[in-house]
C-alpha cells in the first residue's frame, strides 16, 4: 500500500463529500427543527476532543454571533470542572468523528445529570455509535467517514454541519443554502492553487509554522496547527493575529512560515501583523477571500478564496489548502500521512 493513499483520497474528495453532507442536512432539516422546537434562543455547551474541540470553538463563536449564548469546552473540562459551567439550563452539542471517544461519552453522562431538561445533539460520521445513541438528535456526516488517523474531510464536513445547525437555531435557516456554494468553490480554489501547496510542503527550510486566525477562524487556526503537528511532526502553533505580537513573535525567524486566515473584520490589522513578521524574516502565506480589499503587495504567497461568502460562512475553505501542504510535507519527511506517529484514530480510556 502506498504511503498516504487514504489521506490523499480523503483530502481530494472533500468537495464531493461536502455536497453529500449538505444534501443530507437538507433532508434532515424539517425533522431537526421539530426536534428542537421550543429551544428557541436557549444556551448551548459545545464540546469535542482534539480536532472536534477546535471545531467546537468556531461553532460556538457562530452561535454567539447569531444571538445564542454558547460556550465551547473540551469534553474533559465538562467532566471534571462542573463548577465553571452555566448555572442555568443549557443544551449540549457534541462533535465526534467516531462517536466512541471516552471523554465525550462521559461529558454526555455528566450533562444529563446536571441538566436533566437539556437536549443533546451530536454531529458524527458514525450515526449508529454509542454517542449517537445517547443523543436526542444526530446530524450524520457518514459520507465523511475516514480510514486515516488524522481528520481532514471529517473535520470540515462536521464543521459545516455545525454551521447549518447554528443557522437553524439562530433564525438564519438560509445559511445552509448559502453553504451549498462551498463544493464548487473548493474545486476552483484547489485548481487555482496549482503547485503551491506542494511547493511549501516540500520546502525543508521551513521549520516553524504559525497559524493566525481571529473570531470565527481561531478554532480553524488551531485545527491547522494540530494537523501540521500530527501529520508532519513539525513545530506548529496557533494564535489570534494581534496576540502574536505579545511574545510569540520572539521565536520568528527566516525558517518560519506565518499563515494568516484573513477575516473581513480584522484584515487591515492582520495585514500589519504579517508585514511585521515579514520584517523579522518570516515567509508569509495569506489566505484571503478578496485580495483587492487590502494592500498585500510584497507578500510572498497569496491565495484568494473568491467565495463571495462572509467571514462566518466560508471558514471550511481555508483548511484543504493546508491539508495538501501537510500531506506533501509528510511525504517529503519520509512519514506516512495515514499513520501519524504515536496516534490512533480514537482515544478510548
Amino acid at each position: 500500500m502506498t504511503n498516504g493513499i487514504y489521506t490523499r483520497n480523503e483530502i481530494d474528495q472533500q468537495s464531493k463529500t461536502w455536497a453529500e453532507i449538505l444534501a443530507g442536512f437538507s433532508r434532515q432539516r424539517k425533522t431537526l427543527a421539530q426536534a428542537l422546537s421550543g429551544s428557541g434562543k436557549q444556551a448551548w455547551l459545545v464540546t469535542g476532543c482534539g480536532s472536534t474541540h477546535y471545531a467546537s470553538l468556531s461553532a460556538a463563536s457562530l452561535l454567539r454571533r447569531l444571538g445564542i449564548a454558547a460556550w465551547a469546552y473540551p469534553a474533559s473540562e465538562i467532566v471534571y470542572f462542573g463548577d465553571m459551567l452555566p448555572t442555568t439550563d443549557v443544551n449540549l452539542l457534541t462533535i465526534s468523528r467516531s462517536g466512541t471517544t471516552t471523554e465525550t461519552q462521559w461529558a454526555v453522562d455528566r450533562f444529563r445529570k446536571r441538566y436533566p431538561h437539556g437536549k443533546v445533539v451530536t454531529i458524527t460520521t458514525q450515526p449508529e455509535s454509542p454517542l449517537a445513541k445517547a443523543s436526542d438528535f444526530v446530524l450524520s456526516a457518514d459520507a465523511a467517514q475516514e480510514l486515516s488517523v488524522a481528520q481532514t474531510r471529517s473535520f470540515t464536513s462536521m464543521f459545516i454541519l455545525s454551521q447549518c445547525l447554528a443557522g437553524l437555531l439562530g433564525g438564519d435557516p438560509g445559511l445552509a443554502d448559502r453553504l451549498d456554494k462551498l463544493p464548487p468553490l473548493l474545486d476552483s480554489l484547489i485548481l487555482r492553487s496549482g503547485e503551491l501547496p506542494r511547493h511549501l510542503g516540500v520546502d525543508e527550510s521551513l521549520q516553524r509554522f504559525f497559524f493566525l486566525g481571529g473570531g470565527p477562524y481561531y478554532g480553524l487556526a488551531c485545527e491547522a496547527m494540530l494537523k501540521t503537528k500530527e501529520m508532519t511532526r513539525s513545530w506548529a502553533e496557533a494564535f489570534h493575529p494581534l496576540e502574536f505580537r505579545h511574545g510569540p513573535m520572539s521565536v520568528v525567524d527566516d525558517h518560519s512560515l506565518v499563515v494568516c486566515l484573513v477575516s473581513d473584520s480584522e484584515q487591515e490589522a492582520e495585514a500589519r501583523v504579517v508585514r511585521d513578521m515579514q520584517k523579522l524574516g518570516a515567509r508569509i502565506l495569506v489566505l484571503t477571500d478578496d485580495a483587492s480589499r487590502t494592500d498585500w503587495s510584497g507578500i510572498e504567497y497569496l491565495v484568494e478564496l473568491q467565495s463571495g461568502l462572509n467571514e462566518w460562512e466560508r471558514g471550511a475553505l481555508y483548511l484543504p489548502f493546508i491539508h495538501w501542504m501537510d500531506y506533501y510535507r509528510t511525504l517529503a519527511k519520509g512519514l506516512d500521512p495515514d499513520q501519524p506517529t504515536n496516534l490512533t484514530a480514537v482515544v478510548e480510556l
